[in-house]
C-alpha cells in the first residue's frame, strides 16, 4: 500500500480489507481507555482528536462512536499521504454520519499544526526505520497538547501467524495478504518502541502488550 503507483481499486480493496481486520481486531479499543481518562479530567471540556496515518479512517470513527455513548464530547480528524485513502475516509464518514475531518498531510516531513488535545497513530510505526520513527514520535509529541497514543505490532513468531492467517481470512485484497506478514516482520519489538521513545524525547512513556500481538505506547505532555 505504499507504493504511489497503486491502482486505486486495489488500494480501495486492501483499505476495505484493513478496515475489516480492524474490526474484528478492535484495534480501536486499546486507544479508547487512556482518552477517557483524560475526559474524565478534562470535566466536560470537549477534545480534539487527531488520527495520523488514518488509512480508511476507520479507527476515529470508532473511537467517535464510542465516545457518544460515554458522552464524551470528542471531535474527530485523520490525516494520511494518500488522496485515495482520504477520499475513502470522508465516505465512510459520510456514510454513517460522523463528523469527522479528514485531509492530506506526509507526517513524515509536514510539521503537524498544535491544534489537538490528542493524536493518535495506529499500524504505522513498522513501515518506519528506526530514524523516522524517532522523528515522527517527536513531532506527535510536540504537536499533541496533552496525550499521544501510539498502537502498533508487536515483532513475533505468533504475531506472524497470526497476521499470515488473519489477512487472509478477513480479506481477499492480495496487498493485505502481502502487506500482513510483512509489517510483523518490520515491526518494533516492546523494547524497542520503548527505546524509540526514549530517543525522541517522550520522557515517562510507556509501552505494555495489547491484543492481539499489539503494544501501545501512552504518553502524557507534562
Amino acid at each position: 500500500m505504499d507504493e504511489p503507483d497503486l491502482d486505486p481499486r486495489a488500494h480501495r480493496a486492501a483499505l476495505r480489507g484493513l478496515e475489516r481486520i480492524n474490526f474484528w481486531s478492535d484495534s480501536a479499543h486499546p486507544l479508547w481507555k487512556p482518552i477517557r481518562r483524560l475526559a474524565r479530567e478534562s470535566s466536560g471540556r470537549p477534545l480534539r482528536l487527531l488520527d495520523v496515518a488514518t488509512g480508511a479512517g476507520d479507527i476515529p470513527l470508532r473511537l467517535w462512536r464510542r465516545a457518544q455513548r460515554a458522552g464524551v464530547p470528542l471531535e474527530v480528524a485523520g490525516c494520511d499521504v494518500s488522496p485515495v485513502s482520504v477520499e475513502f475516509a470522508r465516505k465512510r464518514a459520510e456514510e454513517r454520519r460522523v463528523p469527522a475531518t479528514f485531509f492530506t498531510a506526509n507526517v513524515c516531513r509536514d510539521e503537524l499544526l498544535a491544534d489537538y488535545d490528542i493524536i493518535t497513530c495506529s499500524l504505522f510505526l513498522h513501515h518506519l526505520d528506526v530514524e523516522q520513527a524517532v522523528l515522527l514520535l517527536r513531532g506527535l509529541a510536540r504537536a499533541a497538547r496533552r496525550l499521544v497514543l501510539v498502537n502498533d505490532l508487536n515483532r513475533s513468531r505468533a504475531g506472524y501467524l497470526l497476521a499470515w492467517m488473519g489477512t487472509r481470512l478477513l480479506s481477499l485484497s492480495h496487498v493485505v495478504h502481502t502487506d500482513g506478514p510483512r509489517s510483523v516482520e518490520g515491526a518494533y519489538t516492546i523494547p524497542e518502541a520503548q527505546a524509540l521513545a526514549e530517543r525522541a524525547g517522550l520522557a515517562g512513556a510507556s509501552v505494555e502488550p495489547r491484543w492481539p500481538c499489539r503494544w501501545l505506547l501512552v504518553w502524557r505532555k507534562q
